[in-house]
């Protein structure tokens, strides 16, 4: 299997964050340690003289050591638990349950990260100083720091669970996308073919006679080929999935053709949205693949206008052909949700389009404007289909 008609990998089992969410998942617990457990210690502290900037160091080790909590956080778990112990033991004022604050985050972002049979193990760990918590709190004591513990193992397996599920749509989408592509590609060629036969059928008539046009039937026969032969290398690195036909949640099915976008427009124009179309270049002549990818990105793409995009009014679609790539260019003017990201599977319709892209060698890319509004880009080069 060549490597773009691999699945996208499930994001549970990456267990990576991207650095800006890595970054903000830092600050965000280092924060909730620094207020929860920093200000205990500094009112407990003050009475102790030298035990003050020794806890002070190890909450602001504990801080530091949530950095790591992604990329190593079984490590970061029992560095934070020592550290914990460690202030609780010198400011016995301060609850256990705060003390080990950040080994409770860390162990909600193991949980989410790591396999169950791991987090279950490291939830046992931390279940183990709940003796000490029932010496000094009694039952009360006991309860809540129990509670805290399982609560910070329970969210992490919630995430983990979530981050699953949209693994199993953006698979499922993909799936759908190229059993879509498949039975296009197969219309593509049977029509290739036919005209082959003709063609070829032509050139026999006339071949004694007027052998100039059986060689321009015969030109006709060797474009059909080599056109034929990149739509079946499409198809071979699609898969089809024993599915029924594609079911009936679609705006629209035109043809699926360049030369339609202007029907496509006035679907869309029928909403009460304006749609700008532009076009640069000629799409005759155009590799059947690249001309069905970029129809169906530009028709996905407004779809998600219409459906997503609150409060757009307006829509430009820009088509540039050129002689080595096909650019397609898709902006609206809405105002943009937090749901609706650039990320792999934010939505099945933004994974459809990069596969369709992916396919015939190209890239796209999507996700809000700085000044306002949503932008899908797309650039499918002519030779690589």
């Amino acid at each position: 299997m060549t490597r773009s008609s691999r699945l996208p990998e499930d994001s549970a089992a990456k267990d990576e964050l991207s650095p800006r969410a890595a970054r903000a998942l830092w600050w965000g617990t280092a924060g909730g340690v620094l207020c929860v457990l920093g200000t205990p210690v500094l009112v407990a502290g003050s009475e102790h003289g030298w035990r003050l900037p020794v806890a002070v160091a190890l909450v602001l080790t504990q801080v530091y050591a949530l950095r790591w909590q992604v990329r190593a956080p079984v490590a970061v778990l029992a560095a934070n638990t020592a550290t914990g112990l460690a202030v609780w033991a010198l400011l016995p004022a301060v609850t256990l349950t705060g003390a080990l604050l950040a080994a409770q985050f860390t162990l909600c972002v193991l949980s989410a990260t790591r396999p169950r049979r791991v987090s279950v193990r490291a939830l046992v760990v931390m279940c183990l100083p709940a003796a000490l918590a029932h010496w000094v709190g009694g039952v009360t004591g006991l309860a809540v720091y129990l509670l805290t513990v399982v609560l910070a193992w329970t969210a992490g397996q919630w995430r983990r669970a979530q981050q699953a599920r949209t693994a199993a749509e953006t698979r499922r989408a993909v799936v759908e996308e190229r059993a879509r592509i498949a039975r296009e590609v197969h219309d593509v060629v049977a029509h290739t073919l036919s005209v082959m036969v003709v063609q070829a059928s032509a050139a026999d008539d006339v071949f004694t006679e007027r052998p100039e046009q059986a060689r321009q039937a015969l030109r006709a026969i060797e474009t059909g080929a080599r056109s034929a032969l990149g739509e079946l290398r499409l198809l071979l690195r699609a898969f089809r999935p024993d599915t029924e036909e594609e079911g009936a949640g679609e705006l629209w099915e035109p043809a699926p053709s360049l030369t339609r976008l202007d029907e496509l427009a006035d679907t869309v124009r029928a909403t009460g949205m304006t749609v700008h179309l532009q076009r640069v270049g000629t799409t005759e002549g155009l590799p059947a693949a690249v001309n069905l990818a970029a129809y169906r990105i530009v028709q996905e793409a407004l779809t998600n206008t219409l459906r997503h995009a609150s409060g757009a009014t307006e829509v430009r679609v820009c088509l540039t052909a050129g002689e080595e790539c096909v650019q397609v260019s898709v902006v609206d003017n809405g105002r943009t949700p937090s749901g609706r990201s650039a990320s792999a599977g934010a939505g099945r319709g933004l994974v459809g389009m990069r596969e369709r892209a992916r396919l015939v060698g190209g890239s796209l890319r999507a996700g809000p404007l700085a000044d306002g509004g949503f932008e899908v880009a797309a650039r499918l080069p002519v030779g690589g289909a």
